[in-house]
C-alpha cells in the first residue's frame, strides 16, 4: 500500500523479525473450538492407504541410486501419438502426462521410451490403444504409471505366435518402475521384462483377460532383481508371472483370480520360478487357480502366508531363496485383505497425477513452478520438503491448478521466505510469493517476508509475504509472517471479483496486514496483531478496498485475534481507496470471533481522507475482552448475518465451495 501512518513510525526496541523465533509460535497456535487454542496436529498424517499412491518407487527399483524417471525435466501433456513419441524418445528428461486416449498407428507399433522419462496417465483416463511402449537395450531410469494399454490383439491368435505386440517390452534395461497400470487384450504378452533387466518394481497393476500376462527373463544370466506387489491377475492363463533366471524375485500381496478355464495341464498356471530363479512369495491370494505356484528343480521358491481358495495342482516350495528385508523395507498386508485392497487400489487412479518434489526433483520452488505446463488443466502438486527456502516465487496466470504442499509435520517445518521491502520494487515486487493463477491451493506451509523494518530507515515499509491476484485461491494450515502489508488478497482490477479462502491458518503483522480487494474469508484461524511499541496506536488489522459493486469483501469468522499490544491501541481496520478511487468502498465483517483487549473501543478509523463511516464495516456476535457494542461499532443484524456466511462470500456464479471438503 502507498498510504501509511501519518505519525512517526514506532517500533518496539529490538523488534526486527527473527524468523526462527516466531516459527515455534506459529506451530503452536491454531484454532479448534471457538476461542480455544490447541496444538497443531500433524497435518500431513495420512491413512494407511496413502503409500498406495506414493510417487516414489519402492522395492528393487528404489535401490542402487533409485528410479526418478523424468524428475527435473519439463512437464508436458500429450494427446496424440506424434507428441508422445517425440517426448518419450527425447534425450532430455521429461515428465509426460498422457491425457485421454492415444490411438497408435500402424496397428501394433512401438513407442520408444528413452532414459530419464516419466510417463503418467492424467486421472484414470490416459490410454495407449493398439500400440506398445518399448525400452531398448541400455535404457535406464523410467517410470510408467497410471495408464491403460490395450487392444493390439490379433483375432484368432490366442497364443500370440504371429505378432510381438506387447503392452510394455524392455530388453537389458535398469531402474524401471511399472505402477498402477491396466494391461489387457494385447497381441502377445502384456508385460515382458527381458534379457538381464535389473532393479525393477512392478506394483498395483491389473493384468486382465489375456493368455500371457507377465514374463521375466529370456536369458541364461542370473541378474534380474525384481519386486512384484499388489498386482491383480484376473482372467489370465499363464505368466502370472513367469520368472526365468532371476537373481531375486520378490512377490507379495498379489491377487490371482478367475483364471482362464483351460484344460491345458502345463501352461495354465499362476507363478513359476524357472531356471535358477530365487523367488519369495508372501501373503498372496489365489482363487480358482491351477498350479498356483511352482518351481523348476534348479530354482528355489519360498512361500509364506498366502491363502489358497479353489485351487488345484502344484504348490512347490523348496530351497531358501533369499530374505527381501536384507535389501529393503516393506509392509505386508494380511493375505485375507488382499482381494479387497487390490481391487480398490490397483490400476489407474483418479488421484495419481504429477507430483514435483522440491528439492529432490527441482532445486527451488520456482523451478518446479516453471516446469508446470502452460494452461495446465489437471492439478499438479509441488511437494516441498521441510526446510527454509530463501527465494521469491511467482505463479503466473498461465499456470493454474497447482497445489503447493509442505510435506513436514507442521506448517512451520517448510518456510518460503525473502526480505524485500516495497521501496525496492513496489508492494508487488516486495512479495515473497505471488499467485496470479486461478485454482491454486497451498497447504502446510509458512510464507514470510523477514525484512527488518526496525533496522533500516525507508520511505516505504510494506513488505508482503503473499500477494494473490487469482481466483479460487485456498490456504489451509498456512502461516503468513510479516509486519506492514503481510497478506494482500487482490484482483487484476477493481471490478474483477476474485475469491480467497483461508482456513486453520495464522496471520501476523501490524499495519494493514490483511488488505486488498479480493473477496476473502478467514475462518478458524489465528490473527496476531503485533505491538509496535505505542501507547496509543499500534496499527490496523484490515485495509479492504472492495469494489462498490461487490457486496462481499473480507469475512473473518470463527477465529481468534491475539495481541501483545497495550489495551485499546489496535484498530480492526480502515478503508483503503487506492489512488483515491471512490468506487473502492471497503466491506469487512468480523463475526463470532474472539477479540483481545488491545482492540480500541472505537475500532474503525478513516484513511486518506475517506471516512470509515462511509465504508461497510460491521461485527456480529464477537466476544472476548475487546468485544463491545457501542455507537462506534456497527453490528450486523441477525437477518443480515444469514446472507453473510462463508458460502455467501465464496459461492460466486460457479458455486465454488472449498469449505465443503471439511
Amino acid at each position: 500500500m502507498t498510504q501509511h501512518l501519518d505519525s512517526k513510525r514506532l517500533h518496539k526496541p529490538g523488534q526486527g523479525k527473527v524468523l526462527a523465533a516466531v516459527l515455534g509460535l506459529v506451530a503452536a497456535l491454531s484454532l479448534g473450538a471457538i476461542g480455544e487454542a490447541r496444538a497443531v496436529s500433524p497435518t500431513t498424517a495420512t491413512p494407511a492407504s496413502a503409500d498406495r499412491w506414493s510417487d516414489r518407487p519402492h522395492g528393487f527399483a528404489s535401490l542402487a541410486g533409485g528410479t526418478t524417471g523424468g524428475a527435473g525435466g519439463k512437464v508436458v501433456t500429450v494427446t496424440d501419438q506424434a507428441s508422445l513419441a517425440e517426448y518419450a524418445g527425447a534425450k532430455e528428461p521429461y515428465i509426460i502426462r498422457v491425457s485421454g486416449s492415444i490411438d497408435v498407428e500402424p496397428f501394433g507399433s512401438d513407442i520408444v521410451v528413452a532414459s530419464d522419462k516419466t510417463i503418467v496417465g492424467v486421472g484414470d483416463t490416459g490410454e495407449i490403444v493398439h500400440g506398445e511402449l518399448h525400452l531398448n537395450p541400455g535404457t535406464s531410469n523410467v517410470i510408467i504409471r497410471n495408464l491403460t494399454i490395450r487392444d493390439s490383439y490379433v483375432e484368432g491368435d490366442w497364443d500370440g505366435k504371429s505378432t510381438d505386440f506387447d503392452a510394455i517390452q524392455m530388453d537389458t534395461v535398469d531402474h524401471v518402475w511399472i505402477d498402477h497400470n491396466r494391461f489387457t487384450h494385447m497381441g502377445d504378452g502384456l508385460l515382458d521384462i527381458r534379457k538381464d533387466s535389473r532393479y525393477i518394481t512392478v506394483s498395483y497393476n491389473q493384468f486382465a483377460h489375456h493368455n500371457k500376462a507377465f514374463g521375466i527373463g529370456w536369458t541364461t544370466n542370473v541378474q534380474t532383481e525384481i519386486t512384484i506387489d499388489h498386482n491383480w491377475f484376473t482372467g489370465t492363463k499363464q505368466r502370472n508371472p513367469s520368472a526365468d533366471n532371476c537373481a531375486y524375485a520378490h512377490l507379495y500381496n498379489n491377487y490371482v483370480s478367475a483364471q482362464v478355464a483351460d484344460a491345458d495341464p502345463t501352461w495354465t498356471y499362476g507363478n513359476w520360478s524357472r531356471g535358477r530363479t530365487r523367488m519369495v512369495i508372501e501373503n498372496g491370494y489365489y482363487d480358482g487357480v491351477q498350479h498356483p505356484y511352482q518351481a523348476d528343480a534348479t530354482a528355489e521358491l519360498v512361500q509364506r502366508g498366502s491363502i489358497l481358495k479353489n485351487v488345484s495342482g502344484r504348490q512347490d516350495a523348496w530351497g531358501t531363496a533369499f530374505e527381501p528385508r536384507d535389501f529393503y523395507d516393506y509392509r505386508l498386508d494380511p493375505a485375507a485383505e488382499v482381494p479387497a485392497l487390490v481391487k480398490r487400489f490397483s490400476g489407474p487412479q483418479q488421484r495419481i497425477g504429477t507430483t514435483l518434489h522440491v528439492p529432490a526433483d527441482y532445486p527451488t520452488v520456482q523451478a518446479a513452478v516453471d516446469a508446470v505446463p502452460d494452461r495446465n488443466a489437471v492439478p499438479v502438486t509441488i511437494a516441498v520438503a521441510p526446510g527454509t527456502y530463501r527465494e521469491k516465487v511467482f505463479v503466473p496466470a498461465g499456470k493454474p491448478n497447482l497445489v503447493l504442499l509442505g510435506t513436514g509435520r507442521d506448517r512451520s517445518d517448510t518456510v518460503i521466505v525473502f526480505d524485500t521491502p516495497a521501496e525496492y520494487g513496489g508492494s508487488t515486487g516486495s512479495a515473497t510469493v505471488r499467485i496470479a493463477a486461478h485454482d491454486v491451493t497451498a497447504r502446510n506451509l509458512t510464507f514470510s517476508n523477514d525484512f527488518d523494518e526496525a533496522a533500516v530507515e525507508l520511505k516505504g515499509e510494506q513488505a508482503l509475504a503473499m500477494k494473490t491476484t487469482g481466483d479460487r485461491i485456498v490456504f489451509e494450515n498456512t502461516a503468513f509472517l510479516g509486519n506492514q502489508d503481510t497478506l494482500m488478497a487482490d484482483s487484476p482490477k477493481l471490478d474483477v471479483i476474485n475469491r480467497v479462502y483461508i482456513r486453520d491458518s495464522y496471520i501476523e503483522g501490524d499495519v494493514d496486514f490483511v488488505y486488498g480487494r479480493a473477496t476473502t474469508v478467514v475462518e478458524r484461524s489465528v490473527i496476531r496483531a503485533l505491538s509496535r511499541g505505542s501507547d496509543t496506536n499500534n496499527g490496523y488489522i484490515t485495509a479492504a478496498s472492495t469494489w462498490t459493486g461487490n457486496p462481499y469483501g473480507f469475512l473473518i469468522t470463527r477465529s481468534r485475534i491475539v495481541s501483545d499490544a497495550p489495551d485499546g491501541t489496535y484498530h480492526l481496520g480502515r478503508p483503503w481507496h487506492p489512488g483515491g478511487e471512490p468506487a473502492a468502498v471497503a466491506q469487512v465483517l468480523i463475526r463470532e470471533t474472539e477479540l483481545p483487549a488491545a482492540i480500541k473501543s472505537s475500532p474503525w478509523t478513516d484513511m486518506g481522507g475517506f471516512s470509515w463511516k462511509d465504508a461497510r464495516f460491521a461485527e456480529y456476535r464477537n466476544f472476548g475482552p475487546g468485544a463491545a457494542v457501542t455507537a462506534d461499532r456497527p453490528q450486523m443484524s441477525r437477518d443480515e448475518a444469514r446472507v453473510h456466511t462463508v458460502a455467501d462470500y465464496l459461492r460466486g456464479t460457479d458455486g465454488w465451495a472449498p469449505y465443503a471438503r471439511h
